[in-house]
This record gives structure tokens, C-alpha cells and sequence, in this order.
């Protein structure tokens, strides 16, 4: 992936068998929990390049959020930050090689930043 490339979209969700059983039946979307993040159903396309997650309805998630590759979370968030936007979740790891954070656009909108690499 690139700088500026869609990376990943979580979809919140309130039943996991509820919404495994939608997605894998409506797009051929193959979903699994991945070790070392249980309870967060992760989604593969069957382009196998698009992906994301089912994540909780009840932490903090009300809409899709798309996540975007970025060379640098940090010059990422200052850009953001004089362009108006806001930083909604502070950069956060992932694993030792990876890291995400949210930002705001001008008009609300929830932008996920990822940076590095999950080998997953």
C-alpha cells in the first residue's frame, strides 16, 4: 500500500453471527478472527486486496470508518490539524511495527490513519 491508499474499513456492528452470516452471504466476504484480535471479526474481499473489520457498535463506533495508509501518523495529524481538522483518537499501537490514530475532518467526518505494517 501507499500513502493516501484505503486500507481498511471497520463496519460497527451489534451481532457478530448476525453480521458474519450478512456479509459472507451478500458479497463472498471471507471473515475470521485472526490471533491477537479476538472479538474483532476481520473481512477479506474476494479481490483479497480489500479489507477491514466488525467492530463493536458499543466502543465508540456508530458509522463505517475507512483507514487510510500514511507514511508518517505525526506529520499526518499536523497537516490535518492546520487544515482544519481535529485529532479524534491520539496515535495508538497496533503491534510493535504498526500504529493508528483518528482524525476529524472540517465537516466531522472520521478519518482512521494506519502507518506501518501487521503482517496480517
Amino acid at each position: 500500500m501507499a500513502h493516501g491508499d484505503i486500507t481498511h474499513i471497520d463496519i460497527p456492528v451489534s451481532d457478530f453471527p448476525r453480521a458474519t452470516a450478512f456479509y459472507s452471504g451478500l458479497f463472498g466476504w471471507k471473515l475470521a478472527e485472526l490471533p491477537g484480535f479476538e472479538g474483532y471479526p476481520m473481512w477479506r474481499a474476494p479481490n483479497e486486496i480489500s479489507g477491514g473489520g466488525l467492530a463493536p457498535r458499543d466502543e465508540g463506533f456508530s458509522q463505517p470508518r475507512s483507514y487510510v495508509e500514511v507514511d508518517s501518523i505525526d506529520d499526518t495529524v499536523v497537516a490535518a490539524l492546520e487544515s482544519g481538522g481535529s485529532v479524534l483518537m491520539a496515535k495508538s499501537e497496533i503491534t510493535p511495527t504498526s500504529w493508528w490514530a483518528v482524525i476529524g475532518d472540517p465537516d466531522g467526518n472520521e478519518i482512521g490513519l494506519f502507518e506501518g505494517s501487521t503482517g496480517v
